[in-house]
């Protein structure tokens, strides 16, 4: 593998930072405020312009159709910036699903709203007994004429009351094996039937929903590919970046400023910086921080070479997010007690940052499929361990 980008790369990610620098300028985004919403919206607009919302889909689809090394750039500078990418649902999963399944009524009517940021997606694939086993799903559709009609209960909704639509697994056939039963519907979440519970986080962050369905009615041309088969349309997965990359970016952010704040403050009058255990544990994150960024790296080169990386992606995944817990415990150890205190306070170091991002850590090796999960992959799939 060869580690330089090459000068166009280069030219390309210092375009990104200066584009960022000068449109996004919030350190930190709420989607619960309806300030930052929009903020974030009109962002979204804005990489719209220049053709980087859907910068790795085709170009009859809207795309650019850039590398996996251009696309890792972007997303590289993005997550280092904080910036958001607000219908991340219908850039990664809806949009390549309706690609390869979709009829062409469906490609005509889905993509281009996807592509010039007009909708918002959110996801109803987990329930609360259908998680890291999601083939255990009970959300009904039952044909009904020229229609489905959906019944039971999603979690985990990612910006429910935002999204004008979502993507939906339901069974539609109780009596076949659990993977084979399953059907993938595109869902408007102004149907009548559809409601949304808030769920509040630890870090009291309410971005989930539980969504419920009551004989809600689905067109039967909203089937995405063949009924009884959506599992198999759920699990495409097309040559775009998806190497884990933001985790890292994240995680270097959050150590800059973590040394920035050690070289700033005085502990028993000296500046924390020069204690020799803060610096070996900062230096030791460093190092990780690098591996973690090489690990994703290897997963868009490959990807670039036609492979396909399965377990190289878990490795990524579950690397990444673990570093992120890391850093945030041993930056709440530097901080102290004052680092427990959240933004509100103005007695919070680092803006309360660090607090957050220990709690919201948690979370990370969980949703996306758990790190659990990702380690049975590694071993299967990379190391052909057998399966018990």
């Amino acid at each position: 593998m060869d580690f330089r980008f090459s000068e166009e790369e280069e030219a390309f990610r210092k375009e990104v930072q200066e584009f960022l620098a000068r449109e996004w300028t919030l350190p930190e985004w709420d989607p619960d405020k309806a300030e930052d919403w929009e903020a974030a919206r009109a962002f979204e607009k804005k990489l719209v312009a220049r053709g980087w919302l859907t910068m790795a889909w085709p170009k009859q689809y809207g795309g650019l159709e850039v590398s996996h090394m251009t696309q890792l750039i972007f997303r590289d500078e993005m997550a280092y910036a904080g910036a958001p990418i607000v219908d991340g649902q219908g850039i990664s999963m809806v949009g390549p699903c309706v690609m390869v399944h979709g009829t062409d009524e469906q490609k005509e009517r889905f993509l281009p709203p996807i592509a010039k940021g007009e909708v918002v997606w959110s996801q109803g694939f987990s329930e609360p007994n259908a998680g890291s086993d999601l083939a255990s799903l009970q959300c009904r559709a039952v044909r009904d004429g020229d229609d489905y009609i959906v019944n039971g209960q999603k979690t985990w909704t990612t910006a429910a009351t935002r999204s004008d639509w979502i993507h939906v697994l339901v069974r539609t056939d109780p009596d076949a094996p659990k993977h084979r039963g399953i059907s993938y519907l595109l869902v408007d979440m102004k149907s009548p039937g559809i409601t949304t519970q808030p769920i509040v986080n630890m870090t009291g962050f309410a971005g989930f929903h539980e969504t419920y369905f009551e004989d809600v009615r689905v067109p039967v041309a909203n089937l995405l590919g063949e009924e009884n088969r959506g599992w198999y349309a759920a699990m495409t997965t097309l040559s775009f970046e998806r190497s884990s990359i933001g985790f890292a970016s994240g995680a270097r952010r959050t150590l800059q400023e973590l040394v920035q704040y050690c070289r700033e403050t005085k502990r028993d009058g000296q500046p924390l910086i020069d204690d020799p255990r803060v610096r070996r544990k900062l230096a030791s994150l460093a190092i990780e921080i690098e591996v973690a960024r090489f690990i994703s790296y290897n997963v868009a080169w490959l990807q670039g070479k036609g492979q396909v990386p399965i377990y190289e992606s878990s490795a990524a995944k579950t690397y990444t997010t673990e570093l992120r817990q890391r850093i945030a415990n041993a930056g709440l150890q530097i901080l102290g007690l004052y680092g427990q205190l959240d933004e509100s306070s103005k007695w919070a170091p680092l803006r309360g940052r660090i607090k957050y991002q220990y709690l919201w850590t948690v979370g990370e090796t969980i949703y996306a499929g758990s790190n659990e999960i990702q380690r049975n992959i590694i071993a299967q799939r990379g190391l052909g361990l057998p399966r018990e």
